[in-house]
């Protein structure tokens, strides 16, 4: 697998924080913010797919009226 090293600043305490999971989890700090990373990179493209697919709607026309809301 290629890799590549990211670097970044984090306040002290989510650091602390970072230290304290990563023990806890007798896992590698590096381990601990691939899975973070990997999971929130896959949750926002999850929700950009549901944006793209919510905006096609609307440009189908395939919409609810704030009235019909309202009355639902």
């Amino acid at each position: 697998m290629d890799t590549r090293v990211v670097t970044t600043h984090l306040p002290a305490d989510l650091a602390k924080k970072l230290d304290g999971l990563a023990e806890r989890l007798d896992r590698p700090r590096g381990w601990v913010v691939k899975e973070a990373i990997a999971s929130f990179v896959s949750l926002e493209e999850k929700r950009f797919q549901l944006t793209l697919e919510a905006l096609a709607d609307v440009d189908a026309k395939r919409t609810v009226g704030h009235t019909e809301i309202e009355a639902w």
